[in-house]
């Protein structure tokens, strides 16, 4: 049995996380995280057994307590309780499906414990690679990418040698308003932008591809696993989303990962890696298919890409400025405070309002994120 713990366990990658587990009889969830949804958790608890579960507040964590009062469960709650899910002496690899910054210390506390990284968590690279990175080498942990995109490199440099790699095609859907210029924009609602065309997943991150910031986010996650530089990541759109990414290596051969758009297969090929298991689902039919187009993406109108290539260049502290400044308007967008093309416009306000800190460490990246915050509820 692998023994599994997960961050974020009732959203989008949590719920297949556990239905990759749920379809294979030997891996073993020890440990859950969750946010507030209690009911979710109570449902979880009941169906995979785990012995601790965490809620970021104590309040939520007396409820389910409560809830699950005939269950052999330990409840926790805050930073501490997500520290002692993933750091449980029984767990192997550590889902980090948590969003946000806030996943950073519980996976850095996974890592010194000695669990593998089973990543889905952007954040913690995006801000804090240059800690990540060196504290994976320095314990000898895995850090298996399970975003579809990351996870395609990573097939595709399978049993390649290290320093052949010459360039990463980072793809994209385009999102569910590709081929619109600014001008078109300018009314977008909620409900237009999570009409994501190929993908279901979280709100936030739906957002996120219509903006393309999602891609911006991925391509800085790319520099750190990968060990390139941004100008050696080139994003692509493709429409249909059959080719997850794809990597050029030096002597000019392009190798790509197609497949389904379904997230379960990058979940399980990081949790049996280097195994490939039976996954059932949808296959590509290539009589069907008959074509693949591609296209460069539009950076004028999708400004929020082009400022995370402007916020990978400076470096330092930037990245979190990026990340946070983003998050926080697309929860102002979601909650209808702000319009949609105010989404690259507070991410472009906070950046030049930053001194960048080179070298930051956690703190310095939990306090610039914090600054960022009250900065844009000072202004918006």
């Amino acid at each position: 049995m692998k023994k599994i713990a997960i961050l974020g366990s009732t959203g989008s990658i949590g719920t297949q996380t556990l239905e990759v587990a749920r379809n294979n009889g030997d891996l073993e969830i020890v440990s859950l995280a969750a946010g507030s949804n209690v009911k979710k958790l109570e449902e979880q608890i009941r169906e995979f057994h785990p012995r601790t579960v965490a809620v970021w507040t104590e309040e939520k964590a007396k409820e389910l307590r409560d809830a699950v009062k005939d269950l052999d469960v330990k409840i926790v709650s805050g930073m501490d309780g997500l520290i002692e899910v993933c750091t449980i002496p029984e767990a192997e690899i550590v889902v980090t499906a948590i969003v946000g910054m806030i996943g950073i210390v519980p996976t850095i506390a996974a890592m010194k414990a000695g669990k593998d990284i089973a990543l889905a968590n952007k954040e913690t690279l995006v801000t804090a690679g240059h800690i990540i990175i060196p504290l994976a080498k320095e314990t000898g942990v895995k850090i298996l990418p399970v975003d579809s995109e990351h996870s395609a490199i990573f097939q595709c440099l399978n049993g390649e040698t290290k320093g052949q790699l010459k360039k990463i095609l980072l793809t994209a859907s385009g999102g569910p308003f590709r081929g619109k210029k600014i001008e078109d924009l300018k009314n977008i609602q909620v409900e237009d932008a999570l009409k994501h065309p190929n993908w279901a997943m979280g709100r936030k991150i739906t957002i996120d591809s219509s903006t393309l910031v999602n891609k911006g986010l991925e391509m800085m996650e790319a520099k750190w696993l990968f060990g390139v530089e941004p100008k050696d990541i080139q994003i692509v759109v493709q429409p249909k989303s059959i080719i997850h990414s794809m990597v050029e290596f030096v002597d000019g051969a392009v190798i790509a990962q197609l497949g389904t758009p379904d997230m379960k297969l990058p979940i399980q090929y990081a949790l049996y890696y280097p195994e490939r298991r039976f996954l059932p689902g949808e296959r590509l039919d290539f009589w069907k298919l008959t074509e693949i187009t591609f296209e460069k993406p539009d950076m004028e109108t999708f400004r929020g890409l082009k400022l995370a290539f402007d916020a990978a260049a400076a470096s330092g502290s930037m990245p979190t400025v990026y990340n946070a400044a983003n998050e926080r308007a697309v929860a102002k967008f979601l909650d209808r405070k702000i319009a949609y093309l105010q989404i690259p416009e507070i991410i472009e306000t906070c950046m030049g309002h930053h001194k960048v800190k080179e070298n930051p460490s956690v703190e310095d990246i939990l306090e610039t994120e914090q600054a960022v915050y009250e900065f844009i509820e000072s202004r918006w």
